[in-house]
């Protein structure tokens, strides 16, 4: 999944973070964590973020936060259904995994677009105009809300914005905000401990020995290992 996930922290980044926390406390005081997040109905399009002091800092870590206690969410009732249901047809449950909604992916979804970083506020858009599409298409072909459709109608739609190389002009808009929620759904996904189990990412395990890469890896990218 351009994956929708912000690069992580390197670890010499975390070692320096935290030596800096370190040496607050040490010295008396505490390090403070005070996001400054507007309310997301004070979002707009196309305009820069209003911070005063910035994005604020990271959240204490030793503290358990709520969903929606760092920044106001965006996604209501119904809306969240209709994410639901689209995250659950793009990644369902299957022999690889469980479906997007078990892992909390339409929550990770509601997160995301509600962040209050450049990258996400222009994202809030597609995705709600595209949840609006969804409906009012649905009602248009068939008389009812997305989610209590049946696959095949559920299908049906999704098939026509699928793919925006192939979509029919008056579907582009549509197929553009697929793309995206499914890039934002599939990061969220795959950063589970059941998306990395479904591609089979094992982690940062400890090796007894490392012989480099194997020889037809080396040979198919066209290089010589050279160092023992």
């Amino acid at each position: 999944m351009q994956d929708h996930f912000n690069p992580r922290m390197s670890r010499r980044q975390v070692v320096q973070w935290f030596a800096a926390a370190s040496a607050t406390i040490a010295a008396g005081g505490a390090p403070t964590f005070a996001p400054q997040a507007a309310a997301a109905s004070d979002y707009v399009p196309g305009a820069a973020p209003a911070f005063p002091n910035g994005y604020g800092t990271d959240p204490m870590l030793a503290k358990m936060y709520e969903r929606g206690d760092v920044w106001p969410l965006t996604l209501s009732e119904a809306q969240r259904q209709t994410v639901t249901t689209l995250a659950d047809i793009i990644l369902p449950a299957d022999d690889l995994g469980p479906a997007a909604s078990e892992v909390q992916v339409p929550e990770f979804i509601d997160e995301w677009i509600s962040a209050p970083y450049p990258d996400q506020m222009a994202e809030r858009p597609i995705i709600l105009d595209g949840i609006e599409w969804l409906e009012k298409e649905s009602q248009s072909r068939f008389r009812q809300p997305f989610s209590d459709l049946d696959e095949k109608s559920q299908h049906a739609i999704c098939d026509d914005i699928c793919d925006p190389a192939t979509a029919k002009p008056e579907f582009k808009k549509a197929a553009r905000f697929f793309r995206q929620f499914r890039s934002i759904a599939s990061g969220g996904y795959y950063a589970t401990e059941a998306g990395w189990k479904a591609i089979g990412f094992v982690g940062n395990l400890t090796m007894p020995t490392f012989d480099g890469p194997p020889p037809e890896v080396l040979a198919q990218v066209g290089v010589e290992q050279t160092v023992p």
